[in-house]
């Protein structure tokens, strides 16, 4: 029954695709939804006649599928950063990250004011925090701004947001995993920011021994040894009470600087999109929509306070990269739609309680935020920037076309 199974998930996963695609949003809100729909929260109360249950179990495969999106989903991220690119706008891209860390400071006090602890409040803030790198640059592609001077700070920003959260994720998985206790988690901290470091010189020395890697005629060696690269690489972060996102991450980055790369991605992609969907599937699969009414509360209040400050960092974002009004408030745009990273953030908590170092009465209610908050502010984030041009509009009336500066408007 377990290949039925999972024939069922591709087959319902390929229709959302479809519908979403038809509808013109991104799928991750769809692959979400269909999940909780084949979930034993929703079609799991149905028993039909001889049929029986039609609803698809929590198998091991697509536990360990939705790992390896998450895994695949990161890695293709970190090819698309080269170092070396990266520092030479280091310092707008600074300033840029800097400005939206604002957005964890209010998913800070949000979280606090909301469950009065620490550690439920550190994770609403990353989770309120972390833009969407899969749907804003997908966003990006399907708008033809990708070539635009917007997609430079915007893609920036994201790079800032992921090197912090890469220590973010480090710091909470230990927290989570440690029970809360700071102290007990130290050790932990330690050797996961120790990993990372160790990620980092790989990437800025590692690159001929990447090279050499992939450094033959078979496309299919090729391909084999990228997913080795980073599934074992995270697979030791693992291990090590490291982010197995952080891990892939940092193998992307290493790879970007290759010869191969345009290669690897062609033939990778494919391998992320399934098993990315599979990830999607599994967070609504392991959600119970009825705990949404328990929190529809919080999403709204969330939704109501960080997307202003979304807006308002993303257009000051743009005026760090010199931009002029319109583009600014393309990034502003832009960077309201979260996504795949405020999951990763959510399934800690879910780990947390299923190895009884956190409450899960309480990671379920995270969990529950963090799916509606996604459904909600990547269906906005997308809408928001599919129909950009009244608010552009707005902005360059209200604040003229160079945003009040004596300097000609750039570009």
């Amino acid at each position: 029954m377990a290949l039925i199974d999972v024939g069922v998930m591709f087959a319902a996963l390929a229709v959302a695709g479809a519908a979403a695609n038809r509808l013109g949003q991104s799928v991750i809100p769809f692959y979400i939804l269909v999940g909780m729909l084949l979930g034993e929260h929703v079609l799991g109360r149905v028993s039909l006649p001889i049929v029986g249950a039609v609803s698809v179990p929590e198998t091991a495969f697509i536990a360990l599928g939705a790992e390896l999106g998450v895994v695949f989903l990161l890695f293709f991220l970190g090819l698309e950063f080269n170092l070396d690119r990266l520092l030479a706008r280091r310092s707008q891209i600074g300033v840029a990250g800097t400005i939206d860390l604002a957005n964890f400071g209010a998913g800070l006090v949000l979280g606090w004011l909301v469950f009065g602890a620490f550690l439920p409040a550190f994770l609403v803030a990353g989770i309120v925090y972390i833009s969407s790198s899969a749907v804003i640059t997908k966003s990006l592609i399907d708008l033809g701004w990708i070539a635009n001077d917007e997609s430079e700070p915007l893609l920036g920003t994201l790079v800032y947001e992921d090197l912090f959260i890469a220590v973010y994720l480090a710091v909470a998985s230990a927290l989570v995993l440690g029970g809360g206790d700071v102290g007990a988690a130290a050790t932990d901290i330690g050797i996961a920011v120790g990993f990372i470091l160790a990620l980092l010189a790989v990437v800025r020395f590692g690159t001929p021994a990447f090279d050499r890697l992939v450094e033959t005629r078979n496309s299919e060696f090729v391909a084999l040894r990228s997913i080795a690269a980073v599934v074992l690489a995270a697979g030791v972060a693992v291990a090590l009470g490291v982010s197995e996102a952080v891990a892939a991450f940092f193998v992307g980055m290493a790879f970007s600087a290759t010869d191969r790369v345009h290669e690897i991605e062609t033939l990778l992609e494919p391998v992320r999109d399934a098993f990315a969907a599979v990830f999607f599937f599994w967070i609504g699969l392991v959600t119970d929509p009825a705990l949404f009414g328990d929190v529809a509360a919080l999403i709204a209040l969330a939704v109501a306070v960080t997307t202003p400050t979304k807006l308002v960092t993303g257009y000051l974002g743009g005026r760090a990269f010199e931009l002029d009004v319109r583009r600014s408030t393309r990034v502003a745009l832009g960077m309201t739609t979260r996504g795949e990273f405020s999951l990763i953030i959510a399934t800690i908590a879910v780990t947390g309680a299923e190895t009884g170092t956190f409450d899960p009465a309480l990671a379920a209610t995270i969990n529950a935020f963090a799916v509606g908050y996604v459904l909600v502010m990547a269906i906005l984030g997308t809408t928001l920037m599919g129909g950009s041009a009244p608010f552009e509009s707005f902005a360059v009336s209200w604040l003229g076309p160079d945003g009040g500066n004596t300097a000609e408007a750039t570009r």
